[in-house]
């Protein structure tokens, strides 16, 4: 049973006790007869084939109060496009594939690049931007639900209580994101827990207080890649192709609208999924890339709030961090003690040490290019420039499901 503290300035819902399903689930299918609530699921086609996205198809032909269910599919050939649509066509909602590799699709992608708008580089973050010009195209949702699609400890009561805080009017939250444990035999979600965490503490004690940094910090997960959202902000939001897309979508939710309306909730005991590589002495991929894209998208955002950076400050930051990190790896070194996890000093002290120098790459990129990679076009803006384009996608994503 979790505990019912309430910490920094976003409501934080908890699982007090055992979960009534049936009765949470029997309230969302009332309300998503006036509030239609549809799924996202960012695939890879290599996700088809394994484990993790079985259970999740399972589970989710249990699921009732589901309006339409959209699979935004990664690079995937004709071939593969194919069997991912017999794949998916054993869930009884309705079910659409974005194939976003395909040519209809990617004749979309052409025409908002030749209208001078930023799509991003080819990745999740543009499949999932690509999936809400679709929904957007449908005029008939209300709640945006999405989540990873290799969630090995998937359950019906996840996708339930991620969908009721935006879902219920009662609650009428703008956006929720979910939070969990990630525990095994050890302590996982090593990026949260010796990135994200210390280097936000570690820039609040430079910086002082400021209300996006506490924003930030008052999430359980940050980099959580569950929530659920009024459809109003996918028409509104901006947000990074890269690694950078959760920190970024936060900070647009922060912009976009009041902090009172946005929620966590805690979705799963424990959650398991794919883990990443460190990838020590790569920049280009695993930990070690996604450090330094969230730093940068960090720092952006910050950036544009007035912060101005300097490379004195960014020297300061980096010894900041360390210490800081080195904190809190104490910290989680005595939780796993004292609940007999396993803990790997020496690995947790590489990975800390990988992310130093992954702030220092982040920073040098911010001090040479401030602006950096443009943030995908929001669809308002989208919209403004072509006005007839969320029919064309309508069309487009529609022919290839025929």
């Amino acid at each position: 049973m979790s505990d019912f503290y309430q910490s920094g300035v976003v409501p934080t819902f908890h699982r007090l006790g055992s979960l009534n399903l049936d009765r949470i689930e029997e309230e969302l299918s009332w309300y998503s007869a006036e509030r239609p609530i549809v799924l996202v699921l960012p695939s890879l086609y290599s996700e088809i084939e394994g484990e993790a996205l079985k259970g999740i198809v399972r589970h989710l032909t249990e699921v009732k109060y589901l309006r339409e269910i959209v699979v935004t599919l990664g690079p995937a050939t004709a071939e593969e496009f194919r069997k991912a649509r017999e794949y998916f066509s054993v869930l009884p909602q309705k079910t659409t594939i974005v194939w976003n590799s395909g040519e209809r699709v990617g004749e979309i992608y052409e025409a908002i690049k030749k209208a001078g708008l930023s799509i991003g580089e080819a990745g999740k973050g543009q499949s999932v931007w690509m999936s809400y010009g679709y929904i957007l195209s449908q005029h008939e949702f209300h709640t945006i639900v999405l989540h990873d699609c290799d969630i090995v400890s998937y359950s019906r009561d996840l996708l339930a209580r991620l969908c009721y805080p935006v879902a219920n009017p009662n609650l009428d939250y703008d956006f929720c994101k979910g939070f969990y444990s990630r525990v095994t035999d050890r302590l996982h979600g090593r990026v949260t827990r010796l990135l994200v965490t210390p280097l936000i503490r570690s820039l609040v004690k430079i910086i002082g207080y400021h209300p996006l940094l506490v924003f930030f910090d008052s999430f359980r997960y940050p980099l959580a890649g569950e929530f659920s959202m009024d459809v109003g902000l996918a028409r509104v939001n901006r947000i990074p192709g890269d690694w950078g897309l959760e920190v970024g979508v936060l900070a647009d939710v922060y912009r976009n609208t009041g902090v009172r309306r946005v929620c966590q909730i805690d979705i799963a005991e424990n959650y398991e999924h794919k883990h990443q590589v460190l990838s020590a002495e790569d920049p280009s991929m695993g930990l070690h890339k996604m450090c330094v894209d969230i730093s940068k998208s960090l720092f952006r955002t910050l950036a544009s709030q007035g912060i101005v950076f300097t490379d004195g400050l960014f020297k300061t930051l980096v010894a900041t961090y360390v210490q800081t990190a080195q904190d809190m790896l104490k910290r989680f070194e005595d939780d796993a003690a004292v609940n007999g996890l396993f803990f790997d000093r020496h690995e947790e002290s590489l990975a800390m040490e990988t992310f130093t120098k992954g702030i220092r790459s982040a920073a040098e990129m911010i001090m040479e290019d401030p602006l950096g990679v443009p943030l995908i076009t929001s669809w308002d803006r989208v919209t403004s420039a072509i006005p007839d384009i969320l029919k064309k996608i309508k069309d487009a994503v529609g022919g290839d499901n025929q």
